[in-house]
């Protein structure tokens, strides 16, 4: 079955390399985190990666484009392998993964306001860092589950992604402050876990 319109990938010819390809969107992602998505300009990545303006419109044709297909090869936060053997330790091993994932989260707050306007843009920001995401919290609760750990059908389960998301984002909008691994944990284990098995 092929991707959705929006996410089909137009083939595109080009003489890079893919060592090339991925240094360019490196850098592009770099400048998303610097000075947001907005202020990123394509001649702000030509200069900054010794690349001419015209190669990157040949190739790419736009800034949304360019930075879509950045998310998609370059898949900035790495989830993958998370699997402690307990609901508890997965937990708080996410948690530690994200408390030092200050570069991502620059990144994810420099696209935020852009993926309202762009809906490829959106799908790339969905595709690379939010479904990933939600795989492994389904993963997360399903092995739990088997465990005997919680009762799946648990309320609290369909909000474990929101409640994970919303203590990232709003610590530093409530306390003027990271969301660090610390704090994570301690949410973790006063908020998160007590509602889970709660049933």
């Amino acid at each position: 079955m092929g991707l959705p319109e929006p996410l089909t990938r137009n083939k595109r010819r080009t003489r890079l390399t893919p060592e090339r390809e991925r240094e360019l969107y490196g850098r592009t992602l770099d400048l998303v985190r610097d000075v947001g998505y907005e202020t990123m300009t394509l001649d702000a990545v030509a200069s900054e990666s010794r690349c001419s303006k015209a190669t990157l419109y040949r190739q790419w044709g736009s800034k949304p484009r360019l930075v879509s297909e950045a998310l998609r090869e370059m898949r900035p936060f790495s989830l993958e392998d998370l699997d402690t053997g307990s609901l508890r330790g997965d937990l708080h091993a996410l948690a530690q993964r994200i408390g030092e994932a200050r570069k991502d989260l620059d990144l994810v707050r420099g696209i935020s306001l852009a993926i309202r306007k762009d809906a490829d843009l959106a799908d790339a920001v969905h595709e690379a860092l939010v479904q990933p995401e939600l795989d492994l919290f389904e993963a997360m609760l399903t092995r739990a589950a088997e465990r005997g750990e919680i009762d799946r059908t648990a309320p609290a389960c369909g909000f474990l992604p929101h409640m994970f998301v919303g203590s990232v984002f709003c610590r530093p909008l409530l306390e003027r402050r990271a969301a660090d691994t610390e704090y994570l944990q301690r949410y973790v284990d006063t908020v998160v876990l007590p509602l889970l098995l709660a049933a």
